[in-house]
């Protein structure tokens, strides 16, 4: 049984990765309904939180039906960080997450996300001064190193337990890694072996499927999987690898009818987060997910995404429906990951 301080995941726990522009509640219920066991919002900034931005406000927006729900925020100075745990704190989720993964530009370069893998004596002190400034459990989502000659993943996770965070995430690549190469999964075995550990640890990184959970979890130790990638547009992977470990069988894929019906039910309730226009915006860059593999969609994911009528997508996603339900095999075998042109945590 997996807990992060007081909050118990059960057996094998499933957890959504922080994805910008991905993670938001429309998609949070989503996962939740098919059965992830621990849900994050986007990576928010403490820049933006404490000037009071309007989009990193909204991203502390949590719904009952969607907890447990960690926040996770992301930055390079204390003071900005410790202020932020604060009103994290007031928007009452389960526990706060820091973010030393997000291996982009824009926030590397301000020594924050992945940036501050180069400076481990830095990460422990801005850790330990985030533990002192909450009452929420803390827990982090890092990356296994800067670059392949610089892994120190099982000094990191020791040292951050020690100045007090409940739980690590580790996305088994290096930062230079972006999101190239192979996953290597050996560092979480390495983590675990190590006998002064005592915080689950959870592994991220290239799970597509119930073989992949059950690898990571039973050969590599993992307290939990975290899925990412392989969710979007496809938040059925929750249930079917829940199924995969309890049972040894692969769950049926979802049908065309069900697929339909959750991307209607996501611009619904997109629309009623934001409001219609940014809603419908917003949920443009779900439709290809939603649809991946089916032959010939790009004409109608080119009406999807040029139209503003609510009504008229939903008519859109009808004719989706119609054209192919009676086609044998309509979709592509595929392992790949959806592409994903934002930034996870």
């Amino acid at each position: 049984m997996a807990k992060i301080a007081h909050i118990d995941l059960g057996e094998n726990p499933l957890l959504l990765a922080p994805m910008e522009d991905v993670s938001d509640p429309p998609f949070r219920h989503l996962c939740k309904k098919n059965g992830a066991d621990m849900l994050y919002t986007e990576f928010i900034s403490s820049d933006g939180l404490i000037r009071d931005a309007d989009k990193s406000l909204k991203k502390l927006d949590i719904f009952e039906d969607e907890r447990p729900v960690g926040i996770q925020i992301f930055g390079g100075e204390i003071d900005a960080m410790t202020r932020s745990a604060e009103i994290v704190e007031a928007a009452k989720p389960e526990l706060l997450d820091i973010n030393y993964g997000c291996p982009v530009k824009n926030v590397v370069c301000k020594n924050a996300g992945s940036g501050v893998l180069r400076d481990i004596d830095k990460m422990v002190k801005l850790t330990e001064a985030i533990v002192k400034s909450t009452k929420l459990p803390v827990t982090v989502k890092t990356r296994i190193g800067w670059d392949a000659n610089s892994i120190k993943i099982v000094e990191v996770a020791e040292r951050l337990q020690d100045v007090g965070i409940h739980a690590i995430s580790i996305h088994c690549r290096t930062k230079h890694q972006m999101y190239t190469g192979k996953a290597d999964w050996t560092w979480i075995a390495k983590v675990k072996e190590n006998p002064r550990l005592r915080i689950p640890v959870f592994g991220n990184g290239d799970v597509m499927n119930g073989e992949d959970a059950k690898t990571m979890l039973e050969q590599y130790g993992a307290d939990g999987v975290m899925i990412g990638r392989a969710a979007i547009g496809y938040p059925w992977i929750f249930r079917e690898v829940k199924h995969y470990l309890k049972t040894g069988q692969k769950l049926a894929p979802p049908t065309l009818e069900e697929r339909v019906a959750v991307a209607k039910e996501h611009l619904q309730r997109s629309i009623q987060w934001k409001n219609q226009t940014l809603g419908i915006l917003e949920m443009r860059r779900h439709y290809g997910p939603y649809f991946k593999g089916l032959e010939n969609i790009k004409a109608y994911r080119m009406r999807l995404v040029e139209s503003m009528d609510p009504k008229e997508i939903e008519s859109i996603l009808d004719e989706i429906y119609f054209h192919y339900k009676d086609k044998e095999n309509i979709y592509a075998k595929s392992n790949t990951p959806t592409e994903y042109h934002g930034v996870d945590g």
